[in-house]
């Protein structure tokens, strides 16, 4: 019984109807564990989670129609996903849904609609705990800081007895002129000490650039794209 669920239903690359019928209702219904999955904790669009839902079954079919030829098949179907990527840089776990959902179509293609929905499970099963569990995430409260000074203030080591009291690291990630040259912006990357309180950080970072703009909030995921 247990050997069934790793069997394909489709045989010498021919197919009746149920066959079809099964297959697409089973890569559709992955595809709505994949994305259910996905939308748990994550950052996603109304239209990347349709992606996940209706791409198996596209992909299901790219393979039925080429008589199970996986080689030919994993060609037009790779050639299908690029155009999700071709504009806009895809996160990590954006890229890896869409394999999943590619994976989990080209099993059912196959056939192999027990694997399909086993594999959907466990991965978005254990994708869940990952989220919980925040496996991964830097603990260590990295934060974004930004100063705007002007242009005739010597910011060049002003700051830093500043950041001596309050941060326990800083790193200079980027200075760059704003407002036609007559503002830089300093942009850092900190570590607040224990029991710091933000807003006296601040307030003595006013005094220092001449009570201009300053923020400071979470690091930015650059290093989550792919």
């Amino acid at each position: 019984m247990f050997n069934n669920i790793f069997s394909s239903i489709l045989t010498d690359g021919t197919f009746t109807g149920s066959d079809f019928g099964i297959v697409t209702v089973t890569a559709f219904l992955c595809g709505l564990i994949i994305a259910a999955a996905y939308m748990i904790r994550n950052r996603y669009s109304k239209s990347f989670i349709t992606t996940l839902v209706l791409l198996p079954a596209i992909v299901e079919l790219v393979i039925i129609l080429v008589n199970g030829n996986i080689g030919a098949g994993v060609a037009v179907a790779g050639a299908f996903s690029l155009v999700r990527f071709r504009s806009v840089p895809g996160r990590g776990q954006e890229i890896t849904g869409i394999f999943l959902a590619m994976a989990v179509g080209l099993a059912t293609g196959m056939g192999y609609i027990g694997i399909a929905v086993v594999f959907s499970v466990i991965v978005s099963v254990i994708n869940l705990l990952l989220n919980a569990v925040n496996f991964g995430a830097d603990n260590k409260g990295i934060r974004t800081l930004r100063i705007t000074v002007p242009e005739n203030l010597d910011f060049e080591g002003r700051f830093e007895d500043t950041f001596r009291r309050y941060l326990r690291e800083y790193t200079y990630d980027e200075v760059k002129t704003t407002n036609m040259g007559s503002l830089y912006k300093i942009t850092l990357s900190v570590v607040l000490k224990e029991n710091v309180s933000t807003r006296e950080l601040l307030d003595e970072l006013r005094t220092c650039n001449g009570n201009l703009d300053i923020s400071l909030g979470r690091l930015v995921e650059a290093a989550d794209a792919l």
